[in-house]
């Protein structure tokens, strides 16, 4: 019974996995069809719409853990997330053999979301370390940080909407004054129909198969053993992580940088944003229920999304062709956070 119990857990996590890793795929090839159907570009499509639905999972599976009444299980799973996230970047940055780097001086219309995000992550950091040391003031159940959490999303979102059509409308303009390319220019754009269509469809199977995947792996974990520690924690924010993951490498492989780096800074940043309903559905603030470890997590989540965004600004005549000092500290930095975590309890 007990080695009956694991095989069929095992089962069902490895058919949900196959499922979110299709959906997730079809995600990014949609999306990729939307940013060029409606003009809106890749960067904003990653940063916003792909982004906030490859984060749907976590914000289910947090709900029911706070319910639940572990906290702390669903701030380390939107913290870890981050982390994740982070450390896919810089993995795939490190792997792609070419003179375009994720990271480099081609990403560095993505410092904008970058810093969106290291700002929410900053909120959630300071509201856990003075959680305890603050009067706790509530607002229709959400505490003040998830309100300023909640509008500054709402500012930075704005703020890279209108950054994005600024651009286009240059690009067009610009287009618009080279003869050569007035035909391309003419050319009508694609259906949004069946992408939209395809996109929602595979929305909705993530948004089924992808909870369903982080409680099977909960459950795996508290068979094992695991659960309640460190690796049935990370085990959990893996498994939530895995759409973004699934939804970076495609984009890579069918050539739409854009779209990845979006997807990674953008998804950072709706976690973040997440805390907002996790403190609506908690009696009390819910920073002031969690551990004040999960600050660590936060600020190397600041350290790392920093790194990158200098990457991304520095505007070096010369890079190095194999090694990309950037992703590799950034590798760094995720790795030695996830050991302090560890170290921490």
């Amino acid at each position: 019974m007990t080695i009956a119990m694991p095989a069929m857990l095992i089962w069902q996590f490895l058919l949900l996995a196959v499922a979110v890793a299709v959906a997730g795929s079809l995600l990014a090839h949609s999306a990729d069809k939307i940013a060029e159907a409606t003009g809106l570009g890749r960067l904003l499509v990653g940063s916003l719409l792909l982004a906030a639905v490859t984060s749907l999972p976590e914000l289910s599976v947090d709900i029911a853990a706070i319910r639940s009444g572990y906290v702390d299980l669903a701030a380390g799973d939107l913290f870890g997330s981050s982390l994740m996230n982070l450390l896919i970047l810089a993995i795939v940055d490190i792997s792609i053999r070419s003179g375009r780097k994720m990271l480099s001086r081609e990403g560095a219309a993505h410092a904008l979301s970058a810093t969106l995000g290291i700002a929410l992550t900053s909120l959630a950091g300071l509201a856990i370390v003075t959680a305890d040391k603050l009067p706790a003031v509530t607002i229709l159940r959400m505490s003040i940080w998830s309100w300023a959490i909640l509008l500054s999303y709402l500012f930075g979102a704005r703020m890279i909407f209108i950054n994005q059509r600024i651009s286009a409308r240059l690009v067009s303009e610009s287009r618009l004054d080279d003869s050569s390319v007035s035909q391309e220019i003419s050319s009508p754009k694609p259906s949004l129909l069946l992408p939209s269509i395809i996109f929602s469809t595979a929305a909705g199977v993530l948004c089924f198969a992808g909870p369903q995947l982080a409680h099977v792996a909960g459950a795996l974990a508290e068979e094992t053993g695991l659960g309640g520690t460190f690796i049935g924690t990370t085990l959990v924010a893996v498994t939530t992580s895995l759409p973004e993951l699934v939804a970076s490498l495609t984009a890579i492989r069918i050539g739409a940088i854009d779209l990845a780096i979006g997807n990674a800074f953008g998804s950072n940043a709706f976690n973040i944003v997440l805390f907002a309903p996790l403190d609506f559905f908690h009696e009390g603030s819910v920073f002031l229920s969690m551990s004040s470890a999960h600050a660590v997590t936060a600020f190397t989540v600041v350290l790392a999304t920093a790194i990158a965004a200098l990457g991304q600004l520095y505007h070096g005549e010369r890079r190095l062709p194999f090694i990309e000092p950037d992703a590799f500290l950034m590798l760094f930095v995720v790795l030695g956070g996830l050991f302090l975590i560890y170290s921490l309890g």
